[in-house]
C-alpha cells in the first residue's frame, strides 16, 4: 500500500508489525511475521534509512518504530522534496530545449520559405509526419509507390495511421498493383481497410506524396530514392493541382478487394503502362522502379509484350502497338 512512498511490501509488513507489537524482540517479530532474519534486517535498514525506526531510548539495543502520524509526515515530506527536485530538472530541461531550438532555427529557415520547406533524410520526414499527424482534421491522402512496402516503413506508419483512423480521419491510399503479389504488403493494406481506410492500387504512380486536409503536401524530392528527402508544400495553387492529380489517379485505380478481369487478347493495365514506358525508351531497371517490381519481372513483362505484339524488337513492338491502337500515332 505504501510502495509509492518508498516502502516495499516487506518493509511495510515489518513496520506494521513493530507498531502492533512494540514489545517484541527482533527474533520474536521475525517469527510472528514469518520473515527470515536476513530479510528482516534488510527491511530494518530500509526503515532506518527512511527515519521510520530508531534505537529505543529505554533499551538502546532494541529498535523502536516511529509513531505512524510522524512517520507518514516524514515520508510525504521526502516525496514532496523529490517532486520539487524533479520539477526543477524539468524546468532546466525545458530551458535547454528552447535554447537548442532557437540555436538551429536559422538552419530550417535557410531551407524553406513561406510555402516550401525542405526535409532532408528519412528521419526528418518521419519526424515531420509525426508532428503533422496531430494537426490533421479531416483528410489524409497518399501515393505509396515502390511496390512491396518495407517492414520498417510499415512499422513506422502503423501507429500514426491508427491514431488518424481512431480520430475519424478520412484516409485514402493508392499503392502499386505489384503489392498484390507481396503478402506482408497486402496484410498491411487489409489492416488499413479493416480500420476504416480506403485502399486502391494502380499500375504506376508519379511519386511518393501525402496531402493533409488539402492544405499541405509532402512530396519526395527523388522519385527513384524517396528516402533522400522531401519538400513540404503549403502553396494553395500547388496544393489544388496535386489534389486534382490524386483524384485522377484514384478514379482510375482499382479497389484493393477487386480483381481486375483481363479480357482475352487484351493487355492488363500494368502491361499498358510498361508498353508506354518502353515506347519512351525506358530501361528494364527504370520500368521495374516505376511498376514496383524486380528488374527480372520487368524483363519478363517486356518479353511478354513482344510476344503479344508479335514483335522481334522493342522498336517493332512500338510500331505494332501504334497499329493496334495501344499507343497514339503521334505524341500527345
Amino acid at each position: 500500500m505504501l510502495i509509492n512512498l518508498g516502502l516495499d511490501a516487506v518493509a511495510e509488513t515489518v513496520y506494521r508489525g513493530m507498531l502492533a507489537h512494540p514489545g517484541d524482540s527482533l527474533t520474536e517479530l521475525g517469527s510472528r511475521l514469518g520473515i527470515p532474519e536476513e530479510d528482516l534486517r534488510g527491511a530494518l535498514d530500509k526503515l532506518s534509512e527512511l527515519a521510520l525506526v530508531r534505537a529505543s531510548s529505554d533499551e538502546p539495543s532494541q529498535v523502536h518504530a516511529v509513531n505512524p502520524h510522524l512517520g507518514m509526515e516524514i515520508l510525504l515530506a521526502r516525496q514532496q522534496a523529490e517532486l520539487a527536485a524533479q520539477q526543477q530538472r524539468v524546468e532546466a530541461s525545458r530551458a535547454a530545449a528552447a535554447r537548442l531550438i532557437s540555436e538551429f532555427a536559422h538552419e530550417q529557415s535557410s531551407h524553406s520559405n513561406a510555402s516550401v520547406r525542405y526535409l532532408e533524410g528519412v528521419d526528418a520526414i518521419r519526424d515531420y509526419l509525426a508532428a503533422l499527424n496531430n494537426q490533421v482534421d479531416e483528410e489524409f491522402l497518399t501515393f505509396a509507390p515502390g511496390g512491396a512496402q518495407t517492414p520498417a516503413n510499415m512499422r513506422a506508419s502503423r501507429p500514426l495511421n491508427r491514431r488518424l483512423l481512431e480520430r475519424g480521419i478520412s484516409m485514402r491510399t493508392i499503392y502499386l498493383d505489384s503489392i498484390r503479389r507481396d503478402q506482408p504488403s497486402v496484410e498491411h493494406a487489409e489492416w488499413l481497410t479493416s480500420h476504416g481506410a480506403h485502399v486502391r492500387t494502380a499500375p504506376s504512380l508519379p511519386n511518393r506524396m501525402i496531402i493533409c486536409d488539402r492544405r499541405e503536401a509532402i512530396i519526395a524530392t527523388d522519385s527513384d530514392n524517396t528516402e533522400v528527402g522531401a519538400v513540404a508544400i503549403t502553396s494553395p495553387g500547388l496544393i489544388s493541382s496535386l489534389c486534382a492529380l490524386f483524384e485522377s489517379e484514384w478514379h482510375s485505380a482499382q479497389p484493393l478487394g477487386a480483381t481486375p478481369a483481363q479480357q482475352p487478347g487484351k493487355l492488363t493495365p500494368q502491361q499498358v503502362t510498361a508498353l508506354h514506358l518502353l515506347a519512351q525508351g525506358a530501361t528494364d531497371e527504370s520500368i521495374a522502379k516505376k511498376l514496383g517490381v524486380s528488374p527480372r519481372t520487368a524483363r519478363r513483362i517486356a518479353t511478354g509484350l513482344l510476344t503479344h505484339l508479335n514483335a522481334r524488337s522493342r522498336f517493332q513492338a512500338g510500331v505494332h502497338a501504334v497499329q493496334e491502337g495501344y499507343l497514339p500515332s503521334s505524341p500527345a
